[in-house]
């Protein structure tokens, strides 16, 4: 018997004949394959309204109920309270702190550039100058070295200053002395030194006459102080470091003290005009009878610059010494 491929006979087949090679077809025991995915298999559920709760059931609100507003189109809730919307971010980092404003030495301007141990003077337009008075000097005669205080216009102390000479220049040579005066600051930094070498005061003498240079810091000078030659009226020059006159000072024609100020008129070198002055304060009868502190105010601009400040602080001293310590002396 001819068997074809793929077929099987239910007859047994005669020796010598083997089946074919292939798988049979249509025996029994082999479902014919189905199309798609098997069927579920029991304990698994299919998906679909069965694992969800229905849209309208009771518990789950709408969309557009009340409690729930309808979202609209491109609508983001707000972000926590510090942090920056999505669409806005950080171009260049977090926002820095707010931190206090700077505070300058030189009003109106950026970082003060004068000499160390000033920067105190950019920002008042004020100073007061109080001498010491010396028990010793008011009962004996006897001089001593000077020393002052400088206040502010609210009477806080911000410099001192103390006359460094030797016992025979203060004795001998009396107001007119050679000095120096060291100024420090409330730390007892050496801030500004002020050098007089020793001149002649008598107005018959033009070619010698007062000077004063002022150092700041010591060893560096910032401005001189020099006496012009006047019959009647007292005259300073105030220059610069390079010599250039940039204020003038002219006192009273009379400098002696009648229970009143006396004023020394501080003018500017370019206009001639008024932007200041030093003024020898009255300190009562008593305290200039029999003692020889004097007390000097002196005001200029705000804005001047600290060096011109400082030498016209130097006038101040120099300006007693010549003009009031020797009224003392006298009497």
């Amino acid at each position: 018997m001819q068997l074809h491929p793929g077929q099987y006979s239910d007859q047994a087949l005669p020796m010598g004949v083997y089946p074919q090679p292939g798988y049979p077809s249509g025996q029994p025991g082999y479902p014919p394959p189905q199309p798609g995915f098997p069927p579920n298999q029991p304990g698994y559920s299919a998906p679909g309204p069965a694992a969800y709760p229905p849209p309208q059931q009771a518990g789950y609100p709408q969309p557009q109920q009340a409690d729930y507003p309808p979202q609209q189109p491109g609508f983001q809730p707000p972000p926590p309270s510090g942090y920056p919307t999505p669409n806005e971010g950080y171009l260049n980092g977090p926002p820095a702190q707010p931190f206090p404003p700077v505070i300058t030495n030189q009003p109106g301007q950026g970082a003060f550039l004068g000499p160390p141990g000033l920067e105190y003077l950019a920002m008042v337009d004020q100073l007061l100058i109080k001498q010491k008075i010396e028990v010793l000097e008011a009962f004996t005669e006897f001089e001593t070295a000077n020393k002052y205080k400088v206040l502010n216009s609210l009477g806080q102390e911000v410099f001192t200053a103390k006359e460094d000479t030797d016992c025979c220049s203060r004795q001998c040579c009396g107001p007119t002395r050679p000095f120096e005066m060291n100024i420090m600051d409330n730390q007892g930094q050496d801030v500004m030194l002020l050098v007089r070498p020793l001149r002649c005061q008598a107005c018959c003498f033009p070619c010698c006459l007062q000077e004063l240079e002022v150092h700041s810091p010591p060893g560096t000078v910032i401005g001189y102080v020099e006496q012009e030659w006047s019959i009647f009226y007292p005259k300073f020059v105030i220059k610069d470091e390079e010599g250039e006159p940039v204020m003038k000072i002219e006192g009273p024609f009379c400098v002696c003290e009648c229970s009143s100020d006396v004023n020394f008129v501080i003018t500017s070198e370019a206009d001639g005009n008024e932007v200041g002055k030093i003024s020898k304060q009255w300190s009562g009868l008593g305290k200039e009878i029999f003692t020889d502190a004097d007390n000097f105010g002196i005001n200029f601009p705000i804005d001047l610059d600290v060096k011109v400040k400082a030498t016209l602080l130097g006038a101040t001293f120099l300006i007693d010494f010549m003009y009031f310590e020797k009224q003392q002396n006298n009497n």
